[in-house]
């Protein structure tokens, strides 16, 4: 036992200073409602071991119905997106966004898979206010995971892909090549390093417009006044925000009534729905 949590401890040390490849293995699952699933593991020692689970769909078909749309901004490998199309279906669509080319190879994989349950669409691109190119850094030399910038920073850690990623304006793209989908939009999930309240000002007018639930992020390091912009940002759409505990049925969830509820928990997910 104290052998193989060295050899991980090791493992995971080498991925955070030096990188290379990750191999993926297909696992499968046996859900109650969907029957067998199947999804890639990334082998990435700083990636956890996902798990398919039937409560985890239950969790997202509360907010997704059945043959609608579906979005999720910083897919990663498709932890959240895979559970996301089983909720929507075969006959909806999930478009599923990463601009980080190690961890979008994995994310274009599960896309592919359950093909009988899922209509998935994986995107390389960040979602940004206007089109164009940006630098992408890692606190971690393997890349599972990182940020945007206009310029070349640090500011999401000192490792920086080689190439810039593109940003795309989510309403023009979903105008030029998904106009057929725009009334059935139900849902927009967003986890992007604390770039989430970027994202909700850069998607504005199309929350105005389709009115989705949307789920994000509130980033551990978001200053009290970035956290009250945010509540505000949701609240002045006509939304009220809901902390949850997990992407599990029968998290617990509370109310954020102020934006000084914003500041009871250092690190968490909420959801936003228009208030009736």
């Amino acid at each position: 036992m104290l052998l193989k949590y060295l050899k991980a401890s090791f493992a995971r040390k080498k991925a955070r200073r030096f990188f290379r490849e990750y191999p993926y293995e297909i696992n499968k699952f046996s859900l109650s409602k969907e029957g067998p699933i199947e999804f890639a593991n990334w082998k990435n020692p700083l990636v956890a071991h996902i798990e398919i689970t039937q409560s985890q769909v239950n969790f997202f078909a509360q907010f997704i119905t059945r043959g609608s749309l579906a979005i999720d901004i910083g897919g990663n490998v498709g932890d959240t997106t895979v559970p996301m199309a089983l909720a929507a279906g075969k006959e909806g669509l999930v478009l599923a966004f990463d601009p980080n080319p190690h961890v979008y190879k994995i994310l274009e994989i599960n896309a592919g898979l359950n093909k009988q349950n899922t209509n998935i669409v994986p995107l390389p691109y960040a979602i940004t206010e206007q089109d164009g190119e940006f630098f992408y850094s890692s606190s971690e030399a393997s890349f599972s995971n990182g940020g945007i910038t206009e310029e070349q920073s640090s500011k999401h850690g000192a490792y920086q892909l080689k190439q810039k990623i593109q940003g795309v304006n989510l309403e023009k793209l979903l105008d030029a090549k998904y106009s057929n989908w725009i009334g059935k939009l139900t849902f927009i999930k967003i986890d992007t390093e604390g770039y989430d309240k970027e994202i909700i000002k850069s998607i504005s007018s199309l929350l105005q417009r389709c009115k989705p639930v949307v789920v994000a992020e509130c980033f551990g390091e978001l200053t009290a006044a970035e956290r009250a912009e945010l509540y505000e940002l949701l609240v002045a759409k006509g939304y009220e925000l809901f902390y949850f505990g997990d992407f599990e049925e029968g998290t617990k969830v509370e109310p954020i009534l102020s934006a000084d509820d914003m500041n009871r928990w250092k690190h968490f997910n909420f959801y936003a729905k228009v208030a009736r």
